[in-house]
């Protein structure tokens, strides 16, 4: 029998006509001389009716089968008695005239539902299984139409799609490569690359002049809700264009994709965010702009308290700020803080200062050294009765990621955040360089290519701070979420140099690493920048879903493991000898 249409598709307006369906048993109930079955497929689910009076041979067909078996049906589209709202074809049913059992199946592992009580790595053990529930067929349907709504918008914008290699040379790029070892060169290795980002350089010097590619990206770091050692990128460049015409082309991408997946106008141009201003207000360089409870500076508010912990932090040239919590004095009690306050130590903040505005004033452990800063301290905060107070004093960016977590935080356990809101903006203006703690030494902020400010140019210069020089960059953030980011390269070759050395790159070390680049750059480089996406953030994101594993086919665990082929897994030795490589230490057998 051939297939006519999808038992989710199937209509009102298909009533009196003879379909062939085939698809997944959902559901089988036998009221005796009654059969239904919930037939299910990628689009959804219809109702198939086998009556024995009518169909011998079918309802035994349908007596047969259990959950999970592959069936096909041909039958008659006909009205429901009793329509069934919760479906999209709830209103018909198909009374079966011939059925065919196509595969049988064992009890599944876990019930085929969204609200599945199975451990995530059972399911992604059994994640073809997975995939067969609704709303994970419904995201992947989505990242399909999201995609195709990407390879569309740019080829109407005369970007040329080109793949870029997978197997490349080790640059550093913020995280660990993973590395591929050569078994033609003893003791070479490939790098899988984080991104595409020196490649797509060197096809603007090919004069390709528009770029973009869906680009599978590599990085071996740890795993988190919204981070997988495989992902894919939504990867663009364009030459000759200022960073305002990028972000506008990549506005246009954002307001197209909403409107034709989501069915959500959104409106252009997205606000714009100095780096500064973000994390003076958020404590973010990603803030979630859809509620207020903003961060406020009371520096020169305290500097001469008697509560010598901000006095003295002042004194020391660092920061006092604070968030209002409104509604907080009733909904946080001494216990709830002091979680909070062991939370945030995590974040280096020392300490977390508080008070509970009431009637009276304040009252809290700080509340008489601030009797007299009551009234300035409310209303540069926008503080009112029945709110609380929480206040950090340490450096700039312990103060900022102390109070942006609980900001955040505070939100989501207070519910303030409406439903149903899609706050896009740019942060712009980022540092060129930015201090990294855990390897002592100054990094790029975004990466080594961007060109700074025109203005800040002069940084560069022997015997000025390179470190005070801002960037041409940009990130395009989503309800607090970072899911693009991008600059205006460097297309001066003695600017690279000097960009290089200020990141401690001799000479010969920048040649070593960087001269097919280099060698680009003196032949000829067009004024270029771009933009990535995170192409599976973005998608968890209009998916509603909180964890990107929901919207990628074959995920890692938190662990870095694939349960369903148990990678990563051992090889032959054989395989190893080849390579020219040893196991120094025994690894533990793979799991079953």
């Amino acid at each position: 029998m051939k297939r006519t249409n999808y038992a989710g598709r199937t209509s009102e307006a298909q009533i009196g006509q003879e379909v062939v369906l085939k698809g997944w048993v959902a559901k089988r109930r036998n009221l005796g001389g009654l059969i239904f079955i919930d037939l299910r497929d990628r689009e959804g689910i219809v109702q198939l009716v086998f009556n024995e009076e009518d169909d011998r041979a079918a309802f035994e067909v349908a007596n047969e089968c259990r959950n999970e078996y592959i069936i096909e049906v041909r039958g008659l589209v006909r009205a429901r008695a009793q329509a069934n709202p919760e479906l999209a074809t709830g209103k018909i049913e198909v009374e079966v005239k011939e059925a065919n059992i196509l595969a049988r199946s064992k009890t599944p592992a876990f019930e085929i539902k969204d609200d599945v009580e199975a451990a995530e790595d059972l399911r992604l053990k059994y994640r073809y299984l997975d995939l067969r529930r609704p709303q994970m067929m419904k995201n992947m349907k989505l990242r399909s139409k999201v995609a195709a709504i990407v390879h569309s918008y740019y080829d109407s914008h005369d970007f040329m799609d080109v793949e870029t290699p997978n197997l490349t040379r080790s640059t550093p790029e913020g995280a660990r490569d993973f590395l591929v070892p050569s078994r033609l060169y003893d003791g070479h290795f490939y790098a899988l690359p984080q991104s595409p980002q020196l490649f797509k350089q060197l096809l603007m010097a090919a004069g390709v002049d528009r770029y973009y590619q869906m680009a599978r990206c590599f990085r071996d770091e740890d795993l988190r809700g919204d981070r997988q050692p495989e992902f894919t990128q939504i990867d663009t460049e364009m030459s000759f264009a200022t960073a305002e015409e990028i972000q506008e082309m990549t506005e246009g991408l954002i307001k197209q994709v909403m409107k034709e997946a989501l069915g959500v106008d959104v409106p252009t141009p997205f606000p714009r965010l100095d780096w500064q201003e973000a994390m003076d207000r958020f404590g973010s360089d990603k803030p979630d702009t859809r509620f207020g409870m903003e961060i406020h500076d009371l520096s020169d508010l305290v500097k001469d308290s008697s509560f010598k912990v901000f006095s003295g932090t002042v004194a020391a040239g660092n920061y006092v700020r604070a968030i209002a919590v409104p509604g907080g004095a009733d909904h946080y009690s001494r216990k709830d803080i002091t979680k909070k306050e062991e939370y945030i130590k995590r974040y280096g903040a020392k300490g977390l200062a508080w008070v509970k505005v009431t009637a009276d004033g304040y009252n809290g452990p700080i509340a008489k050294f601030l009797t007299d800063l009551a009234d300035p301290i409310n209303e540069r905060l926008g503080a009112k009765e029945g709110d609380l107070i929480l206040f950090v004093a340490d450096t700039f960016h312990v103060v900022c990621d102390a109070l942006g977590y609980l900001r955040e935080a505070i939100a989501k356990e207070m519910d303030l955040i409406a439903p149903n809101q899609w706050n896009y903006l740019w942060v712009v203006n980022w540092p060129m360089f930015e201090y990294d703690e855990g390897f002592g030494k100054w990094i790029a902020a975004h990466h080594p290519f961007t060109m700074l400010k025109e203005e800040d140019l002069h940084y560069l210069e022997e015997g000025e701070d390179p470190h005070q020089a801002h960037a041409q960059s940009y990130d395009i953030i989503l309800n607090g979420n970072e899911i693009g980011g991008g600059s205006i390269r460097i297309h001066d070759p003695k600017v690279q140099e000097k960009v290089l050395k200020a990141l401690g790159y001799s000479k010969e070390e920048a040649n070593a690493r960087f001269g097919f680049l280099l060698r680009g750059l003196e032949n000829g480089m067009p004024p270029e920048g771009g933009l990535a996406f995170g192409f599976d953030r973005w998608v968890m994101l209009l998916a509603g879903a909180d964890n990107i594993r929901d919207v990628i086919p074959f995920p890692k665990n938190s662990k870095g493991i694939e349960p369903m082929t148990a990678a990563p897994g051992m090889v032959d030795p054989e395989q190893l000898e080849e390579l020219h490589l040893t196991v120094a230490a025994e690894a533990p057998a793979d799991e079953d």
